[in-house]
């Protein structure tokens, strides 16, 4: 428990630094017109991926079961960022080093997610495919909304 819990906390303190640098990086910008325009929305992108690996973070911490749901859905979304930009989908706005510290982490939490390490509900086939469609639904809405 005491390690689930340290990872859950390094988890959480990465999302909300990363979460501050996005937020930080967005531009508000003047009259209302702007407000219902697409490059403002696509700005929140990056963010949502950070707040994504926050409540994967706190259901890790709590030992909630839909821990490795929430892990998924993370992982598969942090890692099809890179992975459209480099197919030419769309031009990814996550900078180069939230990328790397994001991939990163996409890749362990799936492994958490994937073998169930805490023995917390495993995943099945079903939720799998539901948190790869998921997280590619989330990349497309914030790139082509």
């Amino acid at each position: 428990m005491k390690q689930r819990k340290t990872i859950a906390l390094i988890l959480l303190v990465v999302a909300l630094v990363l979460s501050a640098a996005f937020l930080w990086q967005v531009e508000y910008p003047q009259g209302f017109e702007p407000y219902f325009k697409r490059e403002y929305y696509n700005q929140f992108g990056p963010l949502a991926i950070s707040v994504e690996l926050l409540i994967a973070g706190y259901y890790l911490f709590v030992g909630d079961k839909k821990t490795n749901f929430a892990l998924a859905v993370f992982g598969f979304t942090a890692l099809l960022d890179p992975v459209f930009d480099q197919i030419g989908l769309f031009e990814s706005i996550v900078p180069v080093y939230a990328n790397f510290i994001l991939s990163i982490c996409a890749v362990f939490c799936l492994w958490l997610a994937f073998k169930n390490i805490f023995k917390l509900k495993r995943i099945s086939t079903i939720v799998t495919a539901a948190s790869f469609v998921l997280g590619v639904i989330i990349e497309l809405f914030f790139n082509f909304v």
